[in-house]
């Protein structure tokens, strides 16, 4: 069992930092600078810097999962906006912030400072990011955000440090028996982020907190027809497959928490807000997809339920006659290497969805692009609708059953109602 530090030992943190904020020194810019931009305009461009950071290969550590520096990046942008702007709840900690600071300056440094950390090769492009973003601030409270933004980004590295993230992942024993998890062919690589259940939420109070109930009995009907579906939608020849249902599957095939802060961008930039609702649409969004995706694993591996693939070609001995074995059975897209039950899809989608929707309300029309499919926009006119698109062409793409898809949508809700929660 995994717990996240309370919210009274995060405000007793915040509170001693800020003598260390007071008497911090910085050497402050010279220029003059142009008008200040409008805000939302630093969290925007800093999460494109991340985007293009995390798609990069080689960039990532392979076992870390690329949710947590999300996370880390709007915690911190997000905690510097409302310690400076003077308005706000912060998520993780409280930093008293003596005199004017500017906002914009808090978060252009925190974000700096905590991709920097992450990902010290990239120092000099988010440095040149950082210094653009500072010199349009103007001087008006620059150096005492920047100290404020160092502060923030400190801090919420120091908290973060024992996580777990780094911890070597198991090697579990693959399953043997009817229904557990196996590597899956045709790669048959190992399990990844085995660690991650143990890894410390952000915001939820233990990973298991809103672990989906047990797998249906492989008996049963309603095992039969979430497999049976699969094996006719799913499979790489498959004939009842629509060809929008195949674009479907290809166009989600990428990491889905990506989709969602490329829809966030765009929502964001076209609503006209300010820097304090950007940092907090940005932080909800990505504690909810961080929480999310340990919750998952959590789940995943507490169940370890096998992949399609799996279940389709040893369907005889599921002991269930409503299924049929098909030894040659291959899916439309590759499986993942972890357990089928939740869906990562469905639990990150359904979670975006409701952080957006929270903030913007159910109708808006988004024009999404994929980064698996170049070139294919899908539009959509709510942010329910292309979740529930994202989760379920994993069915079609032939590597969940429906079972997996609905319990990552309830796991989804459950995390980001907690995230949202006042």
């Amino acid at each position: 069992m995994t717990t996240s530090m309370s919210r009274r030992q995060l405000l007793v943190s915040g509170g001693t930092a800020a003598a260390v904020l007071a008497t911090t020194g910085l050497p402050g810019p010279a220029a003059a600078a142009p008008p200040r931009p409008n805000g939302a305009d630093v969290v925007l461009a800093w999460n494109r810097e991340l985007l293009a950071v995390v798609r990069t290969p080689g960039l990532q550590p392979a076992t870390v999962h690329p949710t947590r520096s999300f996370a880390l990046l709007h915690a911190a942008m997000h905690d510097a906006v409302v310690a400076t702007a003077g308005t706000g709840r912060p998520y993780l900690f409280t930093v008293d912030v003596p005199g004017h600071a500017a906002p914009e300056a808090a978060a252009a440094q925190a974000a700096h400072d905590v991709l920097a950390t992450l990902y010290p090769s990239e120092g000099s492009e988010f440095a040149s990011l950082l210094a653009g973003q500072l010199v349009r601030v103007g001087p008006a409270g620059r150096d005492a955000g920047v100290r404020a933004g160092r502060l923030v980004a400190r801090l919420l590295l120091g908290l973060r440090a024992n996580d777990g993230s780094a911890a070597v992942p198991p090697v579990p024993a693959p399953g043997t028996a009817p229904g557990q998890y196996r590597p899956a062919p045709p790669a048959f690589a190992p399990a990844v982020f085995t660690h991650w259940p143990a890894v410390t939420p952000f915001v939820l109070d233990r990973a298991e907190q809103f672990r989906p109930g047990p797998y249906p009995a492989l008996t049963g009907e309603r095992y039969a027809r979430a497999v049976r579906e699969v094996a006719a939608a799913g499979r790489d020849t498959s004939t009842t497959r629509t060809a929008d249902e195949t674009v479907r599957a290809r166009f989600w095939a990428a990491p889905i928490w990506n989709y969602w802060n490329e829809i966030a961008q765009a929502v964001v930039g076209g609503s006209r807000g300010g820097l304090l609702v950007a940092a907090r649409v940005f932080a909800r969004l990505n504690l909810a997809f961080a929480d999310a995706v340990i919750a998952l694993y959590e789940a995943k591996y507490h169940y370890r339920i096998w992949r399609p693939i799996t279940a389709i070609r040893l369907a005889g001995e599921d002991g269930n006659p409503a299924t049929e074995a098909i030894p040659d059975w291959s899916s439309l897209a590759n499986t993942p290497p972890d357990p089928a039950y939740p869906g990562a899809h469905s639990v990150v989608s359904q979670a975006g969805a409701l952080v957006l929707r929270q903030e913007y309300g159910p109708r808006w029309p988004l024009a999404v692009t994929s980064e698996a499919l170049p070139g294919v926009v899908r539009r959509f006119a709510t942010f329910q609708d292309a979740a529930d698109e994202a989760g379920l062409s994993r069915i079609v793409a032939g590597v969940h059953t429906r079972l997996d898809h609905e319990a990552g949508r309830q796991l989804g809700l459950d995390v980001a109602a907690f995230v949202l929660r006042p």
